[in-house]
């Protein structure tokens, strides 16, 4: 395909796995969307049907967004979003995810200390180890 579609996320659904968050939801917010039971046959007959308009797919809020990358968890305090809509959707989507990143250092973080031990002794050695 040309790369753009949807994904449909069922909250009910522990299991559901989201597409992954883009800078470019702001544009149209098909990447990810929220499955609120829509009707799908229904919709293609009958478009307008009232009852099944309010369950249209969705897509994520800023904040829903925010929580997806770990900036905030629904039981934490509440993160900040000083920004439009459209800025916030740019800055979560470009953003890397935060346990992620947390986990990955802290993978690193013996192996940084091995490495500056290991040029400490080099210096006090006068650079004679190994």
């Amino acid at each position: 395909g040309n790369g753009f579609g949807y994904g449909l996320v069922d909250p009910g659904n522990p299991h559901s796995v989201a597409r992954t968050l883009s800078a470019r939801y702001y544009k149209d917010g098909a990447e990810i969307l929220v499955d609120r039971g829509w009707d799908r046959p229904l919709g293609e007959q009958h478009f307008d049907d009232p009852q099944n308009q309010q369950r249209r797919p969705r897509r994520l809020t800023p904040r829903e967004c925010a929580r997806l990358m770990g900036f905030e968890s629904p039981q934490g305090s509440r993160f900040r979003i000083p920004v439009s809509d459209t800025q916030a959707y740019r800055q979560f989507g470009n953003s890397v995810v935060v346990p992620v990143f947390a986990a990955v250092a802290k993978l690193l973080a013996p192996r940084i200390a091995q490495a500056v031990a290991r040029r400490e002794a080099d210096d006090n050695d006068g650079g004679c180890s190994r």
